[in-house]
């Protein structure tokens, strides 16, 4: 009996740590891929780098190109994307 209560803080600790670090590390995570996934051309974006650009293609599961100024295109990988500065409204068709 006394072998349980000695496991008790142990418990309540782990508890604590889950609650206060994991959990919302996994939902900040699980928002983080929710936004890469909904890039398209057009978003306004920065990565983590911290270079601003527009997005000019969507080019396949993990990767994108961004165009920084006129004639500088430069292909970045999506999960490299910090913010979403402002989307663009879906072509209608």
């Amino acid at each position: 009996m006394e072998a349980i209560g000695q496991f008790i803080p142990l418990i309540l600790i782990f508890a604590i740590m889950y609650f206060l670090l994991i959990r919302p590390q996994q939902k900040k995570l699980k928002e983080h891929k929710a936004m890469v996934e909904a890039l398209r051309r057009g978003d306004q974006v920065v990565t983590q780098g911290g270079l601003i650009g527009k997005v000019a293609k969507v080019k396949d599961e993990d990767e994108i190109e961004v165009d920084l100024a006129d004639g500088v295109r430069v292909r970045v990988i999506k999960s490299t994307v910090a913010q979403v500065l402002s989307k663009t409204e879906p072509a209608e068709g």
